[in-house]
Order: structure tokens, then sequence, then C-alpha cells
């Protein structure tokens, strides 16, 4: 719904003020308090009722309603003087009194370029005896919205919106009003002298809750529990959202793809690493980009294909290759430098090159963006791991796996640790970790030789004679300058012992 008065337009939908057409910022608070008086314009709203319906029913002072109250009328060009739209009735209350007409909101016109996945995010669920720590409800959940409006490929609803729905709203109901594909929630309770909190994210199609998990921490240790769920959640909402995109695509008609789900499709394939699967990942991250020329995240798609074809050598194009990375980095870069998943992919540009310092410089610029992106800090221990720092190495190598422990790149993530311990000396433990990694789902023959030399480094020559077999099963072609175009090891130590290996194994 829009209500139109004097200049204004004030948009519930999208949670926007608008002055004379153009967009006036106001706090959330302050939006729902416009909300609640505008759509009661019939009537004086008391100041219980608005202290229940914009606080939530927790304990104000008079000084923070008045506040609130200036604040909503200076972003009308109002004063407490002319009160022209808003009127204090002293004791008891206040009203809307401008005229004001009421518009229902036509359907958005959404274009095929621009239907991103969206979200809302609820104030979790009080349970138990923690009505004293109301305001964590609606702390956590804040931090939430915070945290998310980070993300650049979600749209996440204004909490002006969202939380003026009830915590325990079901999810298709969320959806139907607030226009969204996702809602985020959960419960916060006190069971003894530990904070207890439960996050889950729901289709607001079906209901169905896609990811849910459980928190738990002494009150004391508050502020350490709420930086682990925030973590937790950005990084599982990286994953799983995408995977439901790409699955929701797949039940459309090819026709009806919009640019975002042409581009979740596209990682979906783009993450099996084989010939086939990157043909069709380049072909659909190519329709996103024909539909929306500004999408930067498929021009980064498009970049991630060309690399993968360098690294796993299914190319002997290698120059143009590594330039048609570079070049589709740099365009995702033009529409969105924030985007931390575009600088991921200009790192690794360099990684083509054994340009270590500048792979991380990018590396380090995703994750300063984004310091929940398990992807990005994976591939900041590759770095470090390959520079000869595989001590800062295993650090941000197990923070990964910690935020990610299903993540596609998982089997990178097992290599890179496996990597670290080669470099610090220590075969044993080296071999265990790319043995575990050539084992995961999805790792690829580049995976499979980085175990064959670490067998062969911890003297286990029968073990490294059969990873070597797997990978000229797979990939016949593959020679020892390929490992190290793929893994650009620069302590000469450590690729002195590397190379010896793979020449002892026949590469």
């Amino acid at each position: 719904m829009i209500y139109r008065f004097g200049n204004f337009e004030l948009d519930l939908g999208c949670a926007e003020l608008r002055a004379n057409g153009q967009p006036r910022p106001v706090e959330p608070q302050v939006f729902a308090l416009l909300a609640l008086l505008v759509e009661h314009r019939d009537r004086l709203v008391s100041r219980d009722e608005l202290v229940e319906k914009v606080w939530n029913g927790r304990v104000v002072s008079d000084a923070a309603i008045a506040s609130r109250i200036k604040s909503a009328r200076h972003a009308l060009d109002d004063d407490g003087d002319q009160q022209r739209f808003i009127r204090t009735q002293p004791r008891l209350g206040f009203r809307f009194v401008a005229a004001a007409q009421a518009v229902p909101a036509g359907p958005v016109a959404a274009s095929a370029a621009s239907t991103k996945p969206s979200i809302a995010v609820l104030p979790l669920r009080r349970q138990g005896s923690l009505e004293t720590y109301d305001a964590l409800a609606y702390g956590l959940a804040s931090e939430f919205v915070s945290d998310l409006a980070r993300v650049r490929w979600l749209f996440v609803c204004a909490p002006g919106s969202s939380f003026r729905l009830a915590a325990d709203t079901a999810a298709q109901e969320v959806g139907r009003w607030l226009g969204v594909r996702y809602v985020m929630g959960g419960t916060v309770a006190l069971r003894g002298s530990d904070l207890s909190v439960t996050v889950e994210l729901a289709d607001a199609q079906d209901g169905g809750v896609l990811w849910a998990e459980h928190f738990q921490a002494p009150f004391a240790e508050l502020h350490l529990l709420n930086e682990q769920i925030r973590a937790r959640v950005l990084a599982s909402l990286e994953l799983h959202i995408p995977v439901h995109e790409a699955a929701r695509a797949r039940r459309a008609g090819p026709d009806s793809l919009d640019a975002w789900a042409l581009y979740h499709l596209g990682i979906q394939h783009l993450y099996r690493f084989n010939r086939t699967d990157s043909a069709r990942a380049e072909a659909l991250f190519a329709r996103a980009t024909e539909l929306d020329p500004c999408f930067a995240r498929a021009h980064a798609g498009l970049s991630f294909v060309h690399f993968q074809r360098v690294f796993l050598r299914h190319t002997e194009d290698t120059a143009g290759e590594t330039g048609r990375a570079r070049a589709s980095a740099a365009r995702a870069l033009e529409f969105d430098p924030l985007d931390p998943f575009v600088n991921f992919a200009m790192g690794r540009t360099y990684w083509l090159e054994g340009d270590l310092d500048s792979g991380r410089e990018w590396l380090q610029r995703a994750t300063d963006i984004s310091p929940s992106y398990a992807q990005g800090i994976y591939a900041l221990a590759w770095t470090e791991t390959l520079a000869g720092r595989p001590v800062q190495g295993l650090d941000h190598v197990g923070l990964a796996m910690q935020l990610s422990p299903i993540d596609p790149l998982h089997y990178a993530m097992l290599a890179t640790r496996g990597l670290a311990h080669l470099a610090q000396g220590e075969p044993a433990q080296g071999a265990e970790w790319a043995d575990r990694a050539a084992r995961s789902p999805g790792a690829h023959e580049m995976i499979a030789m980085v175990a064959a030399a670490a067998h062969a480094l911890d003297g286990n020559a029968a073990r490294a004679a059969t990873w070597a077999a797997n990978v000229r099963e797979r990939h016949p072609q593959l020679r020892r300058a390929d490992f190290f175009r793929a893994f650009p090891v620069r302590p000469a130590a450590m690729r002195s012992e590397l190379e010896e290996a793979l020449a002892g194994l026949g590469f």
C-alpha cells in the first residue's frame, strides 16, 4: 500500500518515504511510527499503542518517544509548532491530521535482469525466562540485517517492514506480505546460565526449512557467541540460498529463467570441474550478461570459467584464457567493486601467472568486504601456503572449514591444509589431509596429484602410485609443469621436494 499526502508518498511495500518522488532516508523505527499513524489517521493513537506496535511492548522513556516523533516531523518538513502532519494530544497520544490517499501498490515490474533472491529477517522468538533480555531478540536480528545488507547478491527487506510482523509469523505469510523468497528467524532463550539461540532459514513459498542451526554458550560469553552466530549465518546463507535457487531454476522452463536464475544454475555446473559442465556454465553466464549487461556476478562467473580451464589444463590456449579471465573479472569490478565474489575472481586470475602477492591483495580485499566469506578465506590460505607462510595458511583454512563445513570447495580446503603441513615439514599429516581431499566429493585430478606427491614425500610408494594412476586415468596429458602452473610454489625447498616426488612418479 502507498499513502499519498502533500508532496509525500509513504510506500509500505518498499519501506520507503518519498518527497517529490525522491527517496527521503528515515530510520526504521521512525518509518514504523509514520506507518502506524498514517494507517490509523482516522483516530488518535495512544502512547501505549505506539509503544506496543513500534517498540514491541518494550519499556521506553517519554524522551525516546518524543525524539522519534520529532524525527518523523523533521522527515515531513514539519515541526512541533506547525504540526501540519502529526498532532500531539498532551497526555493522550498522537494523530496524523493531513489528508492522505491510500493507493494499492501495483505489481512490481520484475524484469528478467533484476529479480535477485530476497529475504526478510524476523525478530527472534523469546522463550522461557528471557523477558528481561528482550533487547537480545531484536538486537541479534538487527545485526543479521546489517550483515546481510553487505551481501551483494541478496535483497534484504528493511527492518521497518519485517520487524512490524510478529516473530512467529509463518514464512508463507511473510512472503505474501513482504514479497520475499526467504525468511530468517529463530528463537532465543536462557537455559540456566547459558544463552541458547536457534536460527533457521525457510522458503517463503512452501514454508519448508532449508537450514537450521543451534548455538549455546554461557551468557557471560554473549559477545563471542554473537560473533560466532553472525559468521555462521552469513556463510550458511552463501551456501544454501544459491543451491536452492539453482534447484528452483532447474524446475522452471528454460525460456522463463531470469539473469539471477541463470547465474545460480551456472555456479552449480561450474563446481563440477569438468569440460562439459564448464561449457554449460559459460553458456549460462553469457545468457545472464545478455539479459543484464551490468550483472557483475555473471561476469565474475565467466572469469571463473576461464580460470578453471587454465588451472585444470582444459585448454592449450593458456595465455588467451588467462587474458579472458582477467578481462571478465575487470568488467565485473566496473559494475560492482564491493562484491566479494568479484574480488575473489580477480585475485585468482593472478594465480595463473604465479603472481601470489597481487592475488593475495585482491583476496584480502574480498575478505575485508565480507569477513565471513569462506571461499575467499580459503583462497587466502592457499595463497599464503604457496607463498611460504603455512602458519597463516593453516589458521585461515581452519576458519574457512569452520564457517562452511559442506562448502562445494571443501575438498580444496582439505588440500590446502595438506600442502600447509608439507610446507612445515610434516609429510605424514600432509599426506593424511591430501588423501582426504582427493577422496572428497568434487575433487578434480589436480587434487589427486597433490595426494600422489604427498604420499611419495611420506614414503608411502603404494599409495602414491595409486593416486598417480588415478590422475593419468582422468587426464593423461597432465605433466609436472602443469602442477606448478596450478600451484606456483614459492619456497625453493618445498618446490624441489615436490619436483622430485612427481618426477619419481613419472610426471
